[in-house]
């Protein structure tokens, strides 16, 4: 892939020897020789599999497929210096020279991915070498081969081709790989998904928070969708139903995790974990979602924290007008879903403004939050469900499925009839179900929906930029180059580039 696969390695447990004639390994040198050698140490390896997992939903993710989309945007800070980082996946204006991007998120997610992966492939490479509990061995397996298939499949949808490396990266001349086809990828994380499936625990047994075969059904159902194999996708995704381990929690505001509380819940099928603390393992996801420049006053009604801080600097994925207007009369989850503040210090006109409420729980410390993040909740497999069943003609099986989620946030049922007449019912529900669970870039991506929905958006903020949080300021308005990348797929980051001749 690239020299930094082997920074990855040297900078971990996982190191590998650098010359493959080396028999004797120092016993003070950790390194794969020595480190694997119980199942002790294969889940350290897995648990450190999943810590990219906390980086990528509390940085990168929102980034990346909710505010490069039409339900959140940023709130400007005219005070504040430049974001062109931020601002540039927001407005649709990535900058590309031959092929890739500078974008420092877009180089970041990268290596986020690749680094599950590369941990994903140390394990996978040596623990049939080591014998210990087959159960346990099947199960860690299981879980490598999940977070192998999910980083891959992030890849996918971010870049299409990518470099495929499946086994580890052990002297430079393995470090840059050609891009594979883009169906080659999905192959791969087909059938690391389907290798998975039957290794994992279910969620009644599995340790809370680890994949589960239920967790790797609904991702290989994403993966099938993302396909349009919907026969396949439904036939993967019917068991995890059927399962009665999952089931809509009773209120909306419930199905999200608390700061300390209610985390991996019968809603949750997978989901990202964070502790609040010193230990590292928190989030702040938050405070990044909060429009700027805001006072430790205005704060602490939202935090509920003892040390409540001024934060200054530029808002981001703040919900637009858009999603604001998407919601259905008297549907529950919109004041589930956002909230308003007031900021004295706002340069906009109202100074009110909108934040993202449904991951806003309270907790003790500043900047730092132990809020999990819902990567897939049982509301998304019935969505799902309802798009392979109505894209296979089994409309009125669909609607089922479609009017449990409305019943849940206080909608009657839909009114949609016909096959396309569901299918944009389904795809609406999406939005406002999913809303800023970072689903909408991929929901509109996949259904080729890029010019239609993401071109009048653009036209309405260069139109009306007061109404999308720019404030009544000489200056103060959309650059020149907004809206004018609106490719499916994102450019490969200029710094990898550099470090592989493929790309």
């Amino acid at each position: 892939m690239k020299k930094y696969i082997i920074a990855i390695f040297a900078a971990s447990v996982f190191l590998t020897s650098c010359e493959d004639f080396l028999t004797v390994v120092p016993e003070t040198q950790l390194s794969s020789a020595t480190f694997f050698k119980n199942q002790k140490d294969f889940e350290q390896a897995v648990n450190a599999t999943y810590a990219p997992l906390r980086t990528i939903f509390n940085d990168r993710a929102w980034l990346l497929g909710e505010m490069h989309s039409d339900n959140t945007y940023y709130a400007r800070n005219v005070l504040f210096g430049a974001v062109d980082n931020q601002e540039d996946l927001a407005d649709f204006s990535v900058p590309v020279s031959n092929g890739t991007t500078a974008n420092t998120h877009v180089l970041n997610q990268w290596r986020q991915d690749y680094l599950i992966i590369a941990r994903a492939n140390q394990i996978l490479d040596l623990i049939d070498d080591v014998t210990f509990d087959e159960v346990a061995k099947a199960n860690i397996k299981g879980q490598a081969l999940f977070l192998r298939a999910f980083a891959y499949f992030e890849l996918a949808r971010y870049f299409g081709s990518v470099p495929l490396h499946l086994t580890p990266v052990t002297v430079r001349s393995e470090a840059a790989l050609p891009l594979s086809p883009e169906a080659d990828v999905y192959a791969q994380i087909v059938s690391d998904l389907v290798a998975a499936i039957p290794l994992l625990k279910d969620k009644a047994t599995q340790e809370a928070g680890r994949a589960t075969a239920g967790a790797a059904r609904t991702l290989l159902a994403n993966v099938y969708i993302n396909q349009k194999k919907w026969a396949d996708a439904e036939q993967v995704l019917r068991p995890v139903v059927t399962s009665g381990q999952y089931r809509l929690m009773p209120t909306y505001a419930a199905a999200f995790s608390d700061n300390a509380s209610n985390k991996n819940n019968v809603e949750s099928v997978f989901e990202v974990q964070y502790l609040e603390g010193a230990a590292g393992l928190q989030g702040n996801f938050i405070y990044q979602f909060l429009p700027r420049p805001i006072s430790a006053a205005e704060l602490q009604p939202i935090t509920g924290t003892s040390n409540p801080q001024p934060v200054d600097g530029e808002g981001n994925n703040i919900p637009t007008p858009d999603i604001i207007a998407a919601y259905e009369p008297g549907d529950l989850r919109k004041d589930v879903s956002i909230g308003y503040v007031f900021l004295n210090g706002a340069f906009q006109v109202p100074k009110t403004l909108p934040y993202i409420l449904k991951f806003a729980k309270k907790h003790s410390q500043h900047n730092n939050h132990g809020t999990n993040w819902p990567v897939y909740r049982y509301a998304e497999v019935l969505l799902f469900m309802a798009e392979v069943l109505n894209e296979q003609g089994k409309t009125g099986e669909a609607i089922e499925f479609l009017n449990q989620v409305r019943t849940r946030a206080g909608l009657g049922a839909t009114t949609a009839s016909g096959q396309a007449g569901v299918r944009e019912a389904i795809f609406k529900e999406r939005r406002v179900e999913l809303a800023f669970e970072n689903k909408r870039w991929f929901d509109i991506q996949r259904t080729d929906r890029i010019q239609e929905i993401i071109v009048p958006y653009g036209n309405r903020i260069k139109a009306n930029p007061q109404a999308y949080y720019y404030p009544p300021i000489a200056g103060a308005v959309p650059r020149n180059n907004v809206f004018t990348n609106l490719s499916k797929f994102y450019a490969y980051p200029a710094a990898e580039s550099d470090l592989s001749p493929y790309f």
